[in-house]
């Protein structure tokens, strides 16, 4: 039976008393591709800042490898090994790419596991090898992308949290970054991925949860959401 590394229950959070999650309840099994998809404004963003302790919850709970973590602040958090990378990259625009780099594995202090943290990104992302002492800020939008992800598997997640890695990409960027989504799974990290591109998200995911208006309407094997009249009829058009 595989286990399950996340479980969001039966969570109530928003903003200022404006409720954006109403009973959420949802799981990540350990070494699967999980997508959170829906409209704007359905609560995909809040559900990944609760998990990352960005924003506390004001009901329910949210369980990291069976450990309540609701409670928790953000850097606690990612020191347990989830690393968030949040939508429009955040990356230090000002600084080289390897320092950018270095500053995402700032809770690793073995020098030989941010050496081979390192190699890994390199090697998932060579044109960052090629780019290293680059000022980040000049790299173009899908490099930027490639370094912010990077700069989470610095962490050596457990749980890697992407919110809207494709976001404003040209196509062939969308698809290498997939790519490199599909290959970090392979080497054995589990992902939570909010996406807009639905097709491309539902084609690599293991598991999906479709939510509307903060609460899950819709969830299943990926490919079998992409299937299902709800998301033919609503998302895709047809």
């Amino acid at each position: 039976m595989e286990s399950v590394t996340l479980r969001v229950l039966d969570v109530w959070a928003g903003y200022e008393g404006s409720l954006a999650l109403m009973g959420l309840s949802l799981e990540v099994r350990t070494g699967q591709v999980v997508a959170l998809v829906g409209a704007n404004g359905a609560g995909k963003t809040t559900t990944l800042r609760v998990i990352s302790g960005l924003v506390r919850p004001e009901a329910g709970q949210v369980l990291f490898e069976g450990r309540r973590v609701d409670g928790l602040k953000p850097h606690q958090i990612t020191a347990l090994g989830i690393a968030h990378v949040p939508e429009g990259r955040r990356i230090f625009g000002r600084l080289s790419v390897l320092d950018n780099l270095y500053l995402g594995a700032f809770v690793r202090r073995d020098p030989a596991e941010r050496r081979r943290n390192l190699e890994r990104v390199f090697s998932l992302f060579p044109v960052l090898y090629e780019r290293k002492n680059q000022v980040a800020g000049t790299l173009s939008g899908g490099e930027q992308q490639m370094l912010a992800i990077g700069r989470g598997l610095m962490l050596s997640p457990k749980l890697l949290i992407l919110d809207e890695p494709s976001l404003g990409l040209a196509p062939r960027m969308v698809d290498r970054i997939f790519d490199a989504i599909a290959e970090i799974k392979r080497q054995g990290t589990t992902v939570l991925l909010v996406e807009q591109n639905l097709v491309e998200a539902l084609e690599l995911a293991d598991y999906g949860y479709v939510l509307q208006t903060g609460r899950v309407v819709l969830e299943g094997p990926g490919a079998r959401l992409l299937e299902s009249e709800i998301i033919r009829s609503a998302y895709l058009g047809l």
